[in-house]
């Protein structure tokens, strides 16, 4: 894990259509230069409220322009329920996203939640994802990641001694705050080895989340979105002004803050 930390990139806009679009947009750019260049993109997902607007548009803008049958997907995190439950981010990805455009079946690769273990079922995951990735730690394409009102992100939550993990890739973890309570999630390391990491953020209950996680010298037990620093990679905040708290100089783009 990197021992600096660089001016963050936030890219701040006014509503949460106009964010989606503008990362719809990234993301199919993303693609379509791997897959053009080494035949295949991996991009490990998240749940949640941003990232289904990002998806929808996704599907809307983007359904016949990009090179989906190169596209492998994956897991950032799961609630540890049947995939037909509505907490479930798989079924949420799905519905809004994967059911919509031509991805091959055998490149889906959701977090398995039907194993009595939990832990289990973790290993079971990082199995698999050590097939596919060579090298002492997976090199994602792309990670998408949310942020909680906590701090949390991914299922890394505060005090969680998820958060000190540096040689699994998955790990089952108990939140007894969050619902359902047990969840797998990708570790600190492997979220940090991604070559782009995209944190969607959006809402006035995120706002001091926000600012906590862009602090100089962020509480990384108490706030474990700040220990996410790539160490290669890109690092992008995509925020609407609701959580940013500052309103913009243009109401139709978006701000850049260095």
């Amino acid at each position: 894990m990197p021992t600096h930390r660089g001016a963050p990139d936030v890219r701040v806009y006014p509503d949460p259509d106009a964010l989606s679009r503008a990362v719809a947009q990234a993301i199919a750019g993303l693609i379509q230069t791997a897959v053009a260049e080494k035949d295949r993109f991996c991009m490990a997902l998240s749940g949640g409220r941003a990232p289904f607007r990002t998806f929808r548009r996704l599907v809307e803008a983007f359904r016949d322009a990009v090179p989906w049958s190169g596209v492998h997907v994956f897991w950032a995190d799961e609630r540890y329920v049947p995939f037909d439950d509505s907490r479930s981010h798989y079924r949420m990805v799905r519905e809004a996203f994967l059911d919509h455009v031509s991805i091959p079946f055998d490149q889906v690769h959701p977090m398995p939640t039907t194993e009595p273990d939990p832990e289990t079922a973790a290993r079971a995951y990082e199995n698999l994802l050590r097939a596919y990735f060579p090298g002492p730690w997976p090199v994602f394409d792309l990670a998408i990641l949310g942020l909680g009102a906590d701090g949390h992100t991914a299922s890394l939550f505060p005090g969680s001694p998820a958060l000190a993990e540096r040689e699994r890739w998955v790990v089952a973890v108990r939140e007894p705050t969050a619902d359902p309570p047990v969840r797998l999630t990708l570790t600190l390391p492997v979220l940090n080895h991604a070559a782009c990491i995209y944190f969607i953020v959006t809402g006035p209950e995120k706002t001091l989340a926000l600012r906590r996680t862009l602090a100089d010298a962020p509480d990384l037990v108490n706030c474990p979105a700040g220990a996410v620093r790539p160490v290669r990679g890109d690092l992008i905040w995509w925020v609407d002004q609701a959580a940013w708290g500052i309103p913009l100089s243009r109401a139709d783009g978006a701000l850049s803050v260095p």
